[in-house]
């Protein structure tokens, strides 16, 4: 399947105008030509490459290097976890889905699982906003949630570590990263309840009076106003009681006072997730400590 000039600029954000002038100047891309009207058409192969033009120049470099780092550097000769990524952008661009299956299939079968979900789905969750339109983002979104819910579900608790709700807000139905941080405690053993995207509070609720957590983790990745922040995490930390609460993701970032001001506690990763309870756990270890004398 090609892809016509008018679609690439709209996928890659680069300009028509942009597109026919790089290829005067640089040869670059080069597309094919239909016999009957002589339209650009461009392959797979193509597209990923005015990608990866695109990206380099977001990241400082000029035009000219550019295009000289792409035309020098195959995409087959990128390290493996970049060259999935290409392959499955590629797909994705031209809505083959069976194809962005299959690389995710052989990306898995040649990666340990915490590098196949840190180093490729979560960048590919992290990138797919920012370069493809809806219909595309919806299908690789559900390809890569998927994926993750899979993960999870086949990742055996390991022991008898803290149980941990995770959940994401009203409105919120982004739970990628809400499933990889599930599938990365689990295999630290904890033990692992994900309620999932959009859940109420009401059900939040429930499930903290049945379940009883040590932790609930809130990922925020939809972009609120302060005024909605506040009375969600307000409602969300209403719900959970006593419970200490750790908020992440993208749409919580920037409320980070009101985040701390209400009494929840904010973190980028597993790791700082942890580090948080550990904290929590030592300081309630020291209340708890009986006076000696």
């Amino acid at each position: 399947m090609t892809l016509r000039i008018r679609t690439i600029a709209r996928l890659t954000g680069i300009r028509e105008a942009t597109l026919r002038a790089w290829e005067r100047r640089y040869g670059f891309p080069r597309p094919n030509r239909s016999e009957n009207n002589n339209y650009r058409s461009y392959s797979r192969e193509e597209v990923e490459n005015i990608r990866r033009v695109a990206k380099l120049i977001a990241e400082g470099l000029s035009v000219s290097e550019a295009i000289a780092q792409v035309k020098a550097t195959p995409v087959q000769a990128l390290p493996k976890d970049e060259r999935f990524a290409d392959r499955f952008w590629s797909a994705v661009m031209v809505l083959d889905e069976e194809a962005a299956r299959r690389v995710l299939d052989e990306a898995q079968a040649s990666m340990e699982v915490e590098v196949y979900c840190n180093g490729l789905l979560l960048p590919l969750l992290r990138e797919m906003g920012l370069r493809l339109d809806i219909a595309r983002e919806h299908m690789a979104s559900a390809l890569i949630r998927q994926r993750l819910r899979l993960l999870l579900d086949t990742e055996k608790t390991r022991g008898e570590g803290p149980r941990v709700l995770l959940a994401c807000p009203p409105k919120d139905h982004h739970e990628g990263g809400l499933l990889a941080l599930g599938l990365q405690l689990r295999r630290r053993g904890w033990r692992v309840t994900v309620l999932g995207a959009d859940t109420p509070s009401e059900a939040l609720h429930s499930a903290c009076v049945q379940l009883v957590p040590e932790l609930v983790a809130l990922s925020f990745v939809r972009s609120r106003e302060p005024e909605e922040m506040v009375a969600v995490l307000t409602e969300v930390l209403h719900a959970c009681g006593s419970i200490p609460v750790v908020v992440g993701g993208t749409g919580a970032r920037e409320h980070l006072r009101t985040i701390f001001s209400l009494g929840a506690q904010y973190a980028e990763s597993a790791d700082e997730l942890m580090a948080l309870w550990q904290m929590a756990r030592g300081s309630l270890n020291r209340t708890r400590a009986p006076v000696n004398g």
